[in-house]
């Protein structure tokens, strides 16, 4: 998921930031949570360097696209969170928990198979 324009936003520690990326998933439906499996969700500082706008990236087989084989020995998908980007591109702590909440939503749909445009389609851009 990319940024819009640049801001100079709030710094946070890590394990502020942390905390904010734990009550976005706190916020989403046990029941979807629960279908989440082999999932490990992280903070990193910045993305790769030849996406430096990322805010989040989901790094695995969506369930869509997994078979049989899938199971047997898979290391764990992962969903990325940005910190650096986030941070720059909020104006204030509100704006970064908004952008926070919606980034995580992001990556776990696309967990589920949902992409890009069905995910602008049902309005989380």
């Amino acid at each position: 998921m990319a940024p819009g324009p640049a801001a100079s936003g709030p710094h946070l520690t890590r394990a502020a930031f942390e905390l904010i990326v734990d009550e976005a998933l706190d916020a989403i439906p046990s029941r979807l949570l629960d279908l989440l499996d082999n999932v490990a969700i992280m903070v990193e500082d910045e993305p790769p360097p030849d996406e430096p706008d990322l805010l989040g990236l989901y790094d695995g087989t969506p369930l869509t696209e997994r078979d049989s084989w899938w199971g047997a020995g898979s290391l764990p998908d992962r969903i990325l969170i940005f910190q650096g980007p986030l941070e720059r591109m909020c104006s204030d702590l509100e704006e970064l928990r908004d952008e926070i909440a919606v980034t995580v939503v992001h990556e776990i749909a696309h967990y589920f198979g949902i992409d890009d445009d069905r995910l602008h389609e049902l309005g989380w851009e």
